[in-house]
């Protein structure tokens, strides 16, 4: 268990220093850049979305790994990994996004990405269908979330929308999945926590 431990925290220093690399391109590179064309305030207002979305993508990592630490079962364990390994290539391309926007990633990330990684942790411990439901409510917040920004993006920012379009559709993905293994519907309250959880982080990491 120690080593299990210790492996997880180089794991979490690993990811918030030194990312690994993912496995596909970013959907974004077959666009044009027009960032010349943004204004100043447009530029800082992606830059602050995109900075969102890659600690979205931390706690997405660390969800994973609290997911994966106390499951037992084999084929559960594939589709999250999996998962997570597509959820690297989000956090690739959000971070490329925001260098090019010249911004910065939020300085709360290790906070996040603990108070997740606990979260999937308690979820897989108390039954392996509500963990599985606790991925799928996830992916379905998660999803409304960059319709959100989708929206708040200019139209002419092609470059952002291809990742966020891309990243959009592994999220239905994985949704899909869990439900097709099994996902346990989560009590209300449980639902009405995610929210919340997700609300405090959209807006401390929108400045910080």
């Amino acid at each position: 268990m120690i080593d299990k431990v210790i492996s997880e925290l180089d794991f979490a220093i690993k990811l918030m220093t030194v990312p690994p690399k993912g496995n596909r391109g970013n959907p974004g590179e077959q666009y044009q850049s027009v960032d010349n064309e943004l204004s100043t305030k447009d530029t800082k207002e992606i830059s602050r979305l995109m900075r969102i979305n890659h600690t979205g993508e931390i706690c997405a990592q660390a969800l994973y790994r609290g997911q994966l630490f106390f499951n037992s079962d084999s084929y559960i364990k594939t589709k999250l990994k999996q998962a997570s390994l597509e959820e690297i290539d989000h956090l690739n391309w959000c971070d490329q996004r925001i260098k090019e926007l010249k911004g910065q990633t939020s300085q709360l990330n290790p906070l996040f990405y603990f108070g997740s990684f606990a979260l999937g942790a308690i979820a897989s411990r108390i039954d392996t269908r509500f963990n599985l439901g606790f991925l799928e409510e996830t992916e379905k917040q998660v999803s409304a979330h960059l319709d959100n920004h989708l929206e708040k993006i200019p139209q002419k920012d092609k470059k952002t929308h291809a990742i966020l379009k891309q990243m959009k559709y592994d999220e239905q993905c994985h949704q899909k999945t869990a439900n097709a293994l099994g996902a346990k519907k989560l009590p209300s309250f449980f639902k009405k926590i995610m929210g919340l959880s997700s609300k405090i982080m959209t807006k401390t990491t929108y400045w910080i």
